[in-house]
């Protein structure tokens, strides 16, 4: 009989109705069917925000100490359960097992980082008799919680975008509801089953499943007061225009750029470009999308690059070798592949011709794609990576640059005049010198511009967004 996945509030399953819609999900492995699961509706959704509500009220006042003791349970609950939720990391969406584990081996060390932060909580004493009126009067600002934060999460990292908003949330004192992707949804309910396990009161973390009817429910809901979305820039439209007037923090899409210039270390950018654009299938908002190469270097740039992309072995995602495993879905697949027939037909050059076998898509690089290619201007998420020539740094500049997107981009250079010049006009969220796009760190500020988003995750960051700052104003008698 398949299971059926429904959702989580004040610490237990919520029983499913005879009334319930839903819908099946199916493994991109072997297309057999995993679970159904019940997409929440408005009064699901209202409870799962009233009990968050509550519990928030209950709670507001919680000590640093005692949320300090409510993550370090969550961090030694999860650890301890790693294996399981890499197997489901796995299973779900058939990202490879070297990946699914370091995925989910990140979640207890993130929960720490915060805990770390959390001791050191900023604020600050103002200075107010710097104006005449404010002789006699002391000012401070510190941080309190907005109360209800709405997390919506994507299907490519399920385990660690879920703790990258509920971390931060719990850590400055808010109650969280998650609506993850129809993908993500086994592994949330499986957090929300070890939180209630490592005693984090109930209320305080609860799930609604379900796609987009939930997630518009949830972020629409008068009582939600911060909005967190990793998804793509129609979902965040949608979900901000029925939001209406609330914090809302978005991490959006990207079609990264790398440059690589004349001056580089041609085989060590191809090595990591090449498993920044296609390990875990491409299935990254960072992932290398575009490649942008100095004219001098062009060619022995795109055969070490061809080199590197076919030592990726693609396989079972199962098998701890594999770095290239499966889409999430047959139709994701298809999607992607018809990226590299457009660029074809406008005239590219396949470099290395990628595969489709159901869910599985082989690396693919395209070669000097004409401004019309799709690839160039849409985010492909997948694993297929355009490399396109400049005439110098300023032309390589203004291609990375011709993008509605703006996330995370890189540049290979030995050259610390390029670096800076680079660090100042690519027009993007963060930027790597010497790593490729798809590094990324939790302790520094990540998020995008233009189309790719506003605010910023990281752990000091994620926890400034997800608390706003409190005035108090003090005069001293006598």
């Amino acid at each position: 009989m398949t299971r059926t996945l429904t959702a989580w509030i004040d610490g237990k399953p919520v029983a499913p109705k005879p009334t319930d819609t839903g819908f099946e999900l199916v493994s991109p492995l072997d297309g057999r069917t995993l679970y159904r699961i019940v997409e929440s509706d408005a009064a699901t959704v209202d409870q799962a925000v009233t009990s968050a509500r509550a519990a928030w009220q209950t709670h507001r006042r919680s000590t640093i100490a005692q949320r300090v003791a409510w993550l370090e349970a969550l961090a030694k609950a999860f650890e301890q359960d790693a294996g399981r939720i890499t197997e489901m990391i796995v299973g779900t969406i058939g990202k490879p097992r070297r990946a699914a584990n370091f995925e989910a081996s990140r979640v207890g060390a993130f929960i720490r980082n915060c805990i770390a932060e959390l001791l050191v909580g900023r604020g600050e004493v103002l200075p107010l008799d710097s104006a005449p009126a404010g002789a006699g009067h002391l000012g401070f600002a510190r941080r309190v919680p907005y109360g209800v934060v709405a997390a919506i999460t994507p299907f490519n990292a399920p385990a660690n975008l879920l703790v990258q908003k509920l971390a931060p949330a719990l850590a400055t004192g808010n109650a969280v509801v998650v609506k993850p992707h129809p993908t993500g949804i086994e592994v949330a309910l499986a957090f929300a089953e070890l939180a209630k396990q490592a005693g984090l009161p109930d209320g305080l973390f609860n799930v609604v499943t379900g796609d987009r009817a939930a997630a518009s429910a949830l972020a629409a809901h008068p009582q939600t007061a911060l909005i967190t979305l990793t998804g793509g820039v129609a979902a965040a439209r949608a979900l901000a225009q029925v939001a209406g007037a609330k914090k809302f923090c978005a991490e959006l899409g990207s079609n990264a750029a790398n440059l690589v210039l004349a001056d580089a270390n041609l085989e060590d950018a191809a090595t990591k470009i090449a498993a920044a654009g296609f390990e875990a299938s491409g299935q990254q908002c960072i992932s290398a999308q575009r490649i942008i190469v100095e004219q001098p270097v062009f060619d022995p740039f795109v055969e070490a690059f061809v080199a590197a992309a076919r030592k990726l072995k693609v396989g079972d995602p199962s098998d701890p070798t594999t770095d290239v495993g499966t889409m999430v879905s047959v139709a994701a697949a298809e999607r992607v592949m018809a990226l590299v027939t457009d660029a074809e037909a406008k005239g590219a050059r396949i470099a290395l011709r990628p595969t489709l076998n159901g869910a599985w898509l082989s690396p693919g690089i395209i070669v000097a794609a004409p401004d019309s290619a799709r690839v160039l201007r849409e985010e492909a998420f997948g694993p297929i990576v355009v490399v396109q020539a400049a005439r110098d740094l300023d032309h390589a500049l203004a291609q990375a640059n011709d993008s509605e997107f703006g996330l995370q981009g890189a540049c290979f250079t030995a050259s610390l005049d390029n670096a800076l010049k680079v660090a100042d006009e690519f027009d993007c969220g963060s930027i790597w010198i010497n790593e490729a796009s798809r590094f990324r760190l939790d302790m520094y500020p990540f998020g995008g511009v233009k189309d790719s988003g506003f605010g910023r995750e990281g752990i000091r960051y994620a926890m400034e967004e997800y608390s706003q700052l409190k005035f108090v104003g003090l005069r001293a008698s006598r």
